[in-house]
């Protein structure tokens, strides 16, 4: 009886990614597992076919062999060099569902100690300091190496001993149906060694909280997102394992005259409507002091103003921004009977004249127009 192609027993693409086959194999193996189906005679079968072909797909050279020339290329009674299935379905389940039965392979006693876990800090800044840089100092709270014990978490003069369940590996094999699972060993709890005396001020855990103070160092041109790394500052390892780090992300603050965008900045310049009318000369504020700015006769509400590198030099290079100044025409408030006066005989000059005077006010009206002529037709 010929078997069945790979691909069409996991039920993927010949072009199927590593993670595709994985994730295809992992849903037949639940699905067909001999001990979740004990009643159905053909679920091992079933099993052991996603598995073999799980097996040879999941290695780059066996595939390709396959690919070439099909089972006859992973079949070792053929000759062929890929050298077929020959592996254990046990190992072959347990490398992709180990996340599930407690991972494999020999627990933390044979990789050594344990590093420590990373931090993040979200640090508040202004955004003078986003642009121009600062050094900050800042509190973090974490665990840190126990000095009574260096770590170890037994009391001062004595040690742990080997755990006897694991033999210091941290995982025990258990036997389910026709292959071994691993899992952690129930009596250390994975570390591989048990604590009879432990230290009084960590309580055998071998690391302490404390609240340690840092100074970061901002560099200029910084945004919201950004972060900075802090090597060795993050928590300390459990059983003297080396520390983490820690990761501190930048959050720019509202400013209450600029608005960033990337390496722009923008802020609106309010304006009386003498000056925008006549032209005048105003002075703007940048994050460097006050400039002039030249305002031009007959400026409209919206028009954008460029102060070039006025803005902000991204910390990851590049030419400096640009201020953008938007200007709005205010209209006066609280006037003087005189001033009302003075409006009114203005006024009365621009009667009749709306197209000279107020172009885009006349075009409105005429759009407007001819929006209600069309819904009369």
């Amino acid at each position: 009886m010929s078997k069945r192609d790979y691909y069409e027993v996991l039920g993927v693409d010949r072009g199927a990614d590593e993670k595709e086959i994985k994730k295809a194999y992992r849903r037949i193996a639940m699905k067909y597992h001999p001990d979740r189906n004990p009643d159905a005679p053909d679920a091992e079968d079933k099993f052991k076919e996603a598995s073999e072909a799980y097996e040879i797909l999941s290695d780059s050279e066996k595939r390709a062999a396959y690919d070439q020339f099909g089972h006859a290329g992973v079949d070792p009674q053929m000759g062929a060099g890929a050298g077929g299935f020959q592996g254990s379905f046990s190992d072959i389940f347990g490398d992709v569902f180990g996340d599930i039965f407690g991972g494999g392979g020999g627990g933390r006693a044979r990789g050594g100690p344990q590093r420590g876990a990373d931090l993040r800090y979200t640090l508040d800044i202004s955004l003078e300091d986003a642009v121009k840089g600062a050094t900050v100092k800042i509190r973090v709270p974490t665990l840190v190496t126990c000095g009574t014990c260096d770590g170890s978490g037994a009391r001062h003069g004595t040690s742990a001993r080997t755990c006897t369940t694991c033999g210091g590996l941290g995982q025990v094999r258990m036997q389910q149906g026709f292959f071994q699972v691993q899992q952690t060993c129930p009596d250390c709890r994975g570390k591989g060694k048990i604590i009879d005396d432990p230290c009084p001020d960590c309580y055998g855990r071998g690391r302490i909280e404390e609240t340690k103070t840092l100074s970061v160092k901002v560099p200029p041109g910084v945004d919201t997102g950004d972060r900075i790394r802090l090597t060795g500052e993050g928590e300390a390892g459990p059983e003297g394992g080396p520390p983490g780090d820690l990761y501190v992300q930048m959050s720019v603050q509202d400013h209450p005259i600029f608005e960033r965008d990337g390496r722009h900045l923008y802020c609106e310049v309010p304006i009386n409507f003498a000056d925008a009318a006549l032209g005048g000369e105003l002075e703007v504020p940048t994050l460097e002091g006050r400039v002039k700015l030249k305002i031009p006769a007959e400026t409209q509400t919206g028009k954008l103003f460029r102060l070039r590198g006025k803005g902000v030099k991204p910390v990851r290079g590049g030419p400096e921004g640009d201020l953008m100044c938007r200007v709005v025409v205010e209209t006066p408030v609280n006037l003087s009977k005189k001033q009302k006066e003075l409006l009114d005989e203005f006024k009365a000059t621009m009667s009749g004249s709306g197209d000279k005077h107020s172009p885009r006010q006349s075009s409105w009206f005429e759009g407007v127009k001819n929006f209600f002529d069309d819904m009369k037709i």
